[in-house]
């Protein structure tokens, strides 16, 4: 392992869960965070023992900064993506990576053109009973995937869009749309990282029960690459909320995945099977006999993401979620909101650059 590298975290909503990744990181050390609330900052300087920042571009003039994690809006993320590519700095990108193709697309090349490293928030992709149905599935254990299906019932009340904080959200300038390019991207793009990319999609959405420019409820088709068709629906409107649900089957098997608990894993040996269930499954061992397998140990995604950063830099490597990975989930939420508006099947290809 090389040096540590120091981080910068700019936006400090979410950019909270951030810091606390970083300092529990190997080879990462919080340098700095920076936000334009001068009370939020004074409260995580306070908290972390770092220096802060209100200025962006002061940033990224400090030399002492190694890489920065980007948890603003997410309109500017490309923006403010750029700019650290330019000013040299690798990049911990939260979802999603932007909210047009068009402006990943210039993130991409800038960052190539720099010769910088970024690192994609997708956590569920680090989620260890994820990481073994991906690997069954590309295995073959599931045989030819038929039908893929992601339902994420969420709610979201009045004050969540409101407040010093609040009313970026769900607008079509910054957050891009609403249930599903905020809180339902991490489900589209585990929904195609397990089955595979997306062709094309049919889709509605609409405003049910609140007072907000995007979306609040969205409902899809989905024709894979594969062959295999699904469904996607999110919502925050759903009373009492739910948790995600992934389901998916081919011509070998299926898995049914509810929240943090596999409802069922029928494909692969059956000692795999008693495996995964013992670990995922309602009647999951106990903490004595977890202990002994390493994949039934917890992880934060966060937290590997950013270590992964720092091995890609000192090794020279892609990051496990570079942008050319993590952007298909966007191109297929524009895919969706452009059948919408259209009333058509729309391709990928449609909304890709």
């Amino acid at each position: 392992m090389g040096r540590t590298l120091n981080f910068a975290v700019v936006g400090l909503g979410m950019g909270g869960h951030h810091c606390k990744a970083i300092r529990g990181a190997k080879g990462a050390n919080l340098e700095a965070v920076c936000d334009i609330d001068e009370e939020r900052l004074a409260q995580r300087m306070k908290e972390f023992d770092c220096k802060g920042y209100t200025r962006y571009s002061d940033v990224l003039k400090d030399k002492r900064i190694d890489a920065v994690c980007i948890v603003v809006e997410s309109g500017y993320h490309a923006k403010l993506g750029i700019q650290a590519a330019k000013a040299g700095k690798h990049i911990i990108m939260e979802k999603p990576i932007d909210i047009s193709p068009a402006k990943i697309k210039a993130f991409e090349d800038a960052v190539k053109a720099a010769g910088v490293k970024c690192g994609c928030i997708f956590q569920s992709r680090m989620d260890n009973c994820n990481i073994l149905i991906k690997k069954a599935i590309a295995a073959g254990k599931m045989g030819k995937i038929i039908g893929a299906h992601a339902h994420l019932p969420w709610f979201r009340g009045d004050d969540y869009f409101s407040g010093p904080h609040g009313p970026w959200r769900a607008t079509w300038k910054l957050d891009g749309g609403g249930s599903m390019m905020n809180q339902g991207i991490h489900t589209v793009d585990l929904i195609q990282w397990l089955a595979g990319p997306v062709e094309s999609a049919f889709g509605f959405y609409g405003v049910h029960n609140h007072k907000i420019e995007a979306e609040d409820q969205v409902v899809a088709v989905l024709k894979f690459k594969n062959g295999a068709l699904g469904t996607f629906y999110s919502t925050t409107c759903a009373i009492p909320e739910g948790a995600q649900r992934i389901y998916m089957y081919g011509t070998k098997g299926s898995f049914s995945r509810y929240g943090g608990t596999l409802e069922f894993y029928e494909m692969d040996t059956p000692a795999q099977r008693q495996r995964m269930m013992s670990l995922f499954g309602g009647n999951k061992k106990s903490e004595a006999e977890a202990s002994k397998d390493p994949m039934a140990v917890s992880a934060d995604g966060h937290l590997l993401i950013i270590e992964d950063l720092v091995k890609a830099v000192h090794s020279d490597r892609e990051p496990i979620i570079p942008i050319s990975s993590a952007k298909h989930a966007v191109e297929i939420a524009c895919a969706i909101y452009k059948s919408a508006r259209t009333h058509r099947e729309v391709r990928i290809r449609e909304v890709q650059v």
